[in-house]
């Protein structure tokens, strides 16, 4: 579904990704580990369309994405790709409900539309009694679900989650990682997920290990 090919980028002298190749199969929830500095994140923001390489490809389904550019590029993004942060990078000043809805309004969808698509996440995700909301009211485990339900409103090929973790509780961070699996599982979302967490690691589908800009090995789960 996903093919990175040989991607390269640098900053500057720096070159922080030496010639990347992996492939993501629908369904699958893959990890990225490696220590920092590695270029886990550029690799991620690179899939993501959110920078360019400097050579290389990542194709879609065949579309290759880094010949896009300006607003093709913009609605093959909002529409295809869904992200989840470390910080949730919820909208202060909206709702949880509205936050959820604001990729599927930005897609084009009508307010009616929106809102239920975003109504049927929030119930699945256990948010029901939370939707109207406003982020500083929300706990953290409640936000970082309620990114997820907005990186899924929009029904993506794949959810691109860089430390969605890493700011959590172990409590919520179990239930966070549990919630990824599930919707794999149930639901056939793929995740691709930069992590330094060896549990969840261990969990995912395949693990691939970056190191220096390179992909070093890839372990499958067993």
């Amino acid at each position: 579904m996903i093919e990175v090919k040989d991607i390269r980028k640098s900053y500057g002298q720096l070159e922080v990704l030496k010639g990347v190749t992996l492939s993501v199969n629908p369904g699958e929830v893959v990890s990225v580990v490696g220590a920092s500095g590695a270029g886990k994140t550029t690799l991620l923001q690179i899939m993501g369309t959110l920078d360019q390489p400097d050579s290389g490809t990542v194709t879609y389904d065949g579309v290759d994405v880094t010949r896009m550019r300006g607003n093709e590029l913009a609605h093959f993004r909002n529409t295809h790709i869904g992200f989840v942060f470390q910080a949730h990078q919820l909208l202060p000043e909206f709702s949880l409900i509205e936050n959820v809805m604001m990729p599927a309004l930005i897609g084009g969808q009508s307010t009616a539309e929106a809102r239920r698509r975003a109504q049927e996440l929030i119930e699945y995700l256990g948010l029901t009694g939370r939707a109207g909301h406003r982020p500083s009211e929300l706990s953290g485990g409640e936000k970082q679900r309620a990114a997820v339900a907005r990186a899924l409103v929009n029904r993506p090929m794949v959810v691109l989650a860089d430390e969605p973790s890493g700011s959590l509780d172990s409590h919520n961070r179990r239930e966070l990682h549990e919630l990824f699996f599930n919707l794999s599982r149930e639901q056939h979302h793929t995740f691709v997920i930069v992590t330094h967490d060896d549990g969840l690691a261990e969990e995912c589908d395949r693990v691939i290990h970056l190191a220096d800009g390179q992909v070093t090995s890839i372990t499958e789960k067993k």
